[in-house]
Parts: structure tokens; sequence; C-alpha cells
């Protein structure tokens, strides 16, 4: 990751399983899911993967994973975490530390080792663009200029691959500070693309008519996108999830939200599903 999400990589540890971080996740798993069958499995790349919530899931549903990421502590995490899944799931996931910008380099065409939850073990070496899928979610906004990430995504991305992005929606950066009261904040966010985000580190949203425009200028056409965690945006950092009946509830109002118009279009975040010309 970018060195300006380290500082704020603790809180972002200390608030997983909140009830923002579980919809969040949820919500893009479904969608994801839809462009991601379980069959066939497939060779995925998570760019950013931090803890690795969408690497494990993928991998209990059969694909091979790499999951790159520059943060020790949260990769070290990741490898706890596959250390406890059954042999076959761990053994379909490798970590690789590294910037996300040198992934071409890192991986080339590398896939998962035979050893699950293999942290560092160096890829094999073969040529680039390789994965059929590759994830980069919740990455782009600690960059101030996206354009050398996507570079980096387009030339791991096998042709016709998919690329999942999850990115800050900056057409609807004063929303969240505009409900909230804070009419500064709404006021810079209506024209700018900088904010302040909830673990307190300046970061930057992408409007989605320039980011499509950004992607095709890699050779990647955005298919569709999604809207994620628009009712519960303004939830506490701290908000616990609630009981299985309710947490349904919930999810099925953000799912329909996050796929109907105009509700999609004010959603704190949006998810971007593009593939690769």
């Amino acid at each position: 990751m970018s060195t300006t999400f380290s500082a704020g990589e603790q809180e972002w540890r200390a608030r997983l399983g909140t009830l923002r971080q579980v919809v969040r996740q949820e919500m893009v798993a479904r969608q994801l899911a839809e462009h991601l069958p379980d069959q066939p499995a497939r060779r995925v790349l998570d760019i950013g993967c931090g803890q690795g919530t969408m690497l494990l899931r993928l991998a209990r549903r059969g694909h091979e994973l790499t999951g790159l990421d520059s943060s020790d502590a949260l990769l070290g995490d990741l490898a706890r975490s596959l250390r406890a899944e059954p042999p076959e799931v761990a053994g379909r996931a490798r970590l690789v530390p590294g910037d996300a910008l040198s992934a071409p380099e890192l991986l080339g065409a590398a896939g998962p080792s035979d050893s699950g939850a293999d942290l560092g073990r160096p890829p094999d070496a073969a040529a680039a663009a390789a994965y059929e899928a590759v994830l980069c979610q919740g990455l782009t906004m600690y960059f101030a200029d996206p354009d050398p990430l996507l570079a980096a995504i387009a030339a791991v991305t096998a042709p016709g691959g998919l690329v999942s992005l999850l990115v800050r929606n900056g057409d609807a950066l004063a929303m969240r500070p505009g409900l909230q009261g804070d009419w500064r904040a709404a006021a810079a966010g209506f024209d700018g693309a900088a904010y302040t985000n909830r673990i307190g580190v300046r970061a930057r949203a992408d409007r989605l008519a320039d980011l499509t425009v950004a992607l095709e200028r890699h050779g990647l056409g955005v298919r569709c996108w999604y809207g994620v965690r628009l009712f519960t945006d303004l939830a506490a950092d701290d908000a616990p999830v609630p009981g299985a009946a309710e947490l349904d509830r919930l999810l099925a109002c953000e799912e329909r939200a996050g796929r109907t118009d105009p509700y999609r279009a004010v959603a704190a975040l949006l998810h971007v599903i593009a593939y690769r010309r």
C-alpha cells in the first residue's frame, strides 16, 4: 500500500469486524460473485490485500490467490488466518510483500505456491499479464495520481481478464459531511477530490466518469458499477454488527440500493468492474 495508508493502519486494524467494515466486505463479495463464479477456478491477484478478507473468501470458493501488500502487520494477520484454514484452502494462496506499483516486476505470471501462506517466496519467472482476475479494493484513494497504479493493474491482467476496483466516490464526496452538518467539508466535497477519511488519513476520491476514461487509457473497459455502503456510512466507527435477522434485512437494503439508481450514485464507495480488452 502507499505510505499514506500506513499512518492509519493501526486504526484500520482496530475497526475490522465492525458494522461499516462488514457491510463493505459483504456487499463487494456479493457483487463480485456475479462476475467471478466458482467454476471454473481462476488465478486471482489481490493488490493491497491487507488482512485478506476477500482473499480468504475466494480461496474457500476454490480460486487460486496471490495476495500482494506492503504492510508486514497486515500480511502477518493474513498468514495467521490462512494457517487456521483447511490445508486445501491455505494451499491455494500465496502472499507476497511488496508495493502495488511493483506488481508487474514482483509477480509476473506467478501463481500461488504449493505450501499455503508462503510469505515472501519469490514468484516463478514468467511473462506478465497472466491473472484472470485482479482485485484492487480500497487502494486508489491513497495515491495522489492513480494512473501508475492503473497501469500496474493492467499489466498483470490477462487479456479478457476481470478487474475489480473499490474507490471512494468522488461524485458523492459532500454527502457524509453534509449529513453530519460539517458544511465546510461538504462545500469542499462538491468540487474537490481530497478528503480526510475515518481513520484520519488524507485521501483522494475518484469520479466515475474520470475513472472510466483513465481505465480506457490502459485498455480496461468498464462493464458495470455498484454503490457500496449507502445507509450505513454514517454508523459509528465502533458500531457492532447486529443479530443475524437484523443484519440480513440491513444487507438486503444495502444490496438493493447499490444496484439501483439514484441511490447507488451517492454511495460512499463505488465498486467498478472492468475487463482488459
